[in-house]
């Protein structure tokens, strides 16, 4: 499987580390600054935390992983990734 994304993405092994490091790193990294966000504000409710949570979560998340991905060399990647992901959301091709 892992020679599967390896070759649809073109990167080595290597690369193929770093890059899922930055998925990891950059899905923690927004959730716990999302966390902090909603500390500060009173929602009532759980469904109510739980979908603003989420909202926040899908607004921090490039983000999180692009400034990341500066870091482990990955920047490029994920500028195109992103790309990919905003152009197919909005239908643009």
């Amino acid at each position: 499987m892992l020679k599967k994304i390896q070759k649809k993405w073109g990167v080595n092994k290597w690369q193929l580390f770093l890059i899922i490091t930055t998925f990891a790193l950059g899905g923690s990294t927004c959730a716990k600054i999302g966390k902090q966000i909603l500390s500060y504000v009173e929602i009532e409710g759980r469904i109510g935390w739980w979908t603003i949570y989420i909202l926040l979560l899908f607004l921090l998340w490039p983000m999180c992983v692009i400034t990341i991905s500066i870091p482990l060399g990955q920047f490029k990647f994920f500028k195109n990734y992103l790309g990919r992901v905003f152009n197919r959301l909005t239908g643009k091709k």
